[in-house]
C-alpha cells in the first residue's frame, strides 16, 4: 500500500506539474501574461474539487503545490535566461515531490524510520546523522531505489581553515584535473567503460514491443547501468573535491562554460555541421568527466572547511607563459607540450594552465573584483542529507 501511495504521488505530482505547464505555454505562445504561483494554487483547487480530475483530492495539497512552486522556479531561470523553456515531465525521469511543512513530519532517528502523510511510517538506512531544524523532506526514485533527502537549519561558527595553502586547477580530457603543483588527477571515464555494454543494451530494448513486460525488463537493465555510470562518477567526484578541499584554503578554477562547450556542431537543414561525429564524440569525454559538478562539490565543501573558490577566465590559460608572460598560440606545440617562444619556457602544458588559473585567482583577489566576475565565495546556509528508504 504505501509503495502504491509513492507512485501515485509521483504521478499526481507529474500530472499537475504538465497541465500547469500546458497551461502556461497557451499563455506565452499567445502574448499573454503567465499565471503566478498563487494563480496557480487557484486553479489547483478547482482542478481538485472539479469533476474532471476529482481524484487530485485523494492527494495531500503541500506536494502538488510544491510541483507548482518548481514549475514557477524553471519559469524565473527561463525568463532570466539562466535555463532554457520548461519542459514536460516524463515517466520514470526524475519523479520526486517534496513535502515542505515540518509540522506533517516525524523523523525517529533511533528508529531509523520517518512519517510522512499519506505514507505513514517507513523505514530508512541512515547515512549520516541528521543535524539541525528539520525543514523540508524530498521524495524521489532513481531506477528501483527510493530516496529520501532530508534539508535541516542550524547555526555553525564560521570555519577556519586548518591550512594556509592555495592551488590552481586546470580540468581536461587526457587528465582531468591538473594541479598548478604539477600533481594530477586521472579521469574515470565512466561512460566511456560501460558505453558499448550500454549500447548493447540499448539494442536489446529496441527490438522488443513498446510498453510489453520484456521491453520494461529490458529497460530496467539499460537504466541500471546508467545508474551505476551515475554512481560511479559521483563518487569519483567527491573524492577528488574532499582531498582538494580539506589541503587547501583557496582553491582557483576555470570558470568553463560547459553548455556551450558541448553544443552539438550538427546545424540545421540550410547550413550543415562540419566533422559532426568528431564533435560529438568530443561532447561525450566532456559530459563524462562532470567538471560542472566538480565546481560545485568544491564551492560548498570549502565553504564548509573555511576555504575558497575562485572562478577565473579561461581565456590563453594555456597559451601564456608564466615566466615571461608571452601570449602565443604557438607556445602550445602539442596536447601536452608547452614551450615559450620568446623565453624558452618549457612545461606541460596543463601545468602551465593551472599556474595561469592561480595567478589570475590572486589578481582577481587582489583587486577586489565582484562575484560575478568569477568570484564564488558563497556560504551554504542550509544542509541536506539524502538517506535510502529501506
Amino acid at each position: 500500500m504505501v509503495s502504491a501511495w509513492r507512485l501515485l504521488l509521483f504521478d499526481v505530482c507529474r500530472f499537475v506539474f504538465n497541465k500547469a505547464l500546458a497551461l502556461q505555454k497557451v499563455h506565452y505562445e499567445s502574448g499573454e501574461k503567465k499565471l503566478g504561483y498563487s494563480g496557480l494554487c487557484k486553479l489547483l483547487t478547482e482542478w481538485r474539487n472539479g469533476p474532471e480530475t476529482p481524484w487530485l483530492a485523494d492527494a495531500p495539497s503541500h506536494p502538488l503545490q510544491q510541483a507548482l512552486k518548481d514549475l514557477e522556479r524553471a519559469y524565473a531561470n527561463f525568463f532570466a535566461k539562466r535555463a532554457d523553456f520548461p519542459c514536460f515531465k516524463k515517466k520514470g525521469q526524475s519523479d520526486s515531490f517534496r513535502y515542505p511543512d515540518p509540522k506533517q513530519i516525524k523523523l525517529d532517528q533511533g528508529n531509523s524510520r520517518l512519517f510522512l502523510p499519506k505514507l505513514g511510517w517507513l523505514r530508512y538506512r541512515n547515512s549520516r546523522n541528521v543535524l539541525g531544524e528539520l525543514r523540508n523532506v524530498t521524495v524521489s526514485q532513481s531506477g528501483n531505489k527510493w530516496f529520501v533527502s532530508i534539508q535541516t537549519q542550524r547555526e555553525v561558527e564560521q570555519p577556519l581553515s586548518a591550512t594556509t595553502t592555495s592551488i590552481g586547477i586546470d580540468v581536461g580530457i587526457a587528465r582531468f584535473a591538473t594541479l598548478s603543483d604539477a600533481s594530477f588527477i586521472a579521469p574515470l571515464n565512466s561512460f566511456k567503460k560501460h558505453q558499448q555494454r550500454l549500447a548493447r543494451y540499448q539494442r536489446r530494448m529496441n527490438r522488443k514491443v513498446k510498453f510489453s513486460n520484456n521491453w520494461k525488463k529490458a529497460k530496467a537493465r539499460v537504466q541500471k547501468i546508467h545508474t551505476g555510470i551515475a554512481n560511479a562518477r559521483r563518487d569519483f567526484l567527491h573524492k577528488a573535491t574532499t582531498t582538494i578541499s580539506q589541503n587547501h584554503a583557496l582553491v582557483c578554477i576555470e570558470d568553463l562554460q560547459v553548455r556551450n562547450m558541448s553544443r552539438s556542431s550538427r546545424g540545421n537543414s540550410e547550413q550543415h555541421g562540419k566533422r559532426v561525429s568528431q564533435k560529438a564524440g568530443l561532447n561525450r569525454a566532456i559530459l563524462d568527466q562532470g567538471w560542472g559538478e566538480f565546481r560545485r562539490q568544491l564551492d560548498y565543501k570549502l565553504a564548509w572547511s573555511g576555504g575558497y573558490l575562485v572562478a577565473v577566465p579561461p581565456q590563453n590559460t594555456s597559451r601564456t607563459c608564466p615566466c615571461c608572460g608571452q601570449v602565443s598560440a604557438d607556445n602550445r606545440q602539442t596536447q601536452a607540450k608547452f614551450l615559450c617562444v620568446d623565453c624558452g619556457y618549457e612545461n606541460h602544458a596543463d601545468v602551465v594552465g593551472a599556474i595561469n588559473v592561480l595567478e589570475r585567482g590572486y589578481r582577481l583577489l587582489a583587486c577586489g573584483e565582484s562575484a560575478q566576475s568569477g568570484c564564488s565565495m558563497k556560504q551554504e546556509p542550509t544542509e541536506a542529507t539524502t538517506q535510502p528508504i529501506a
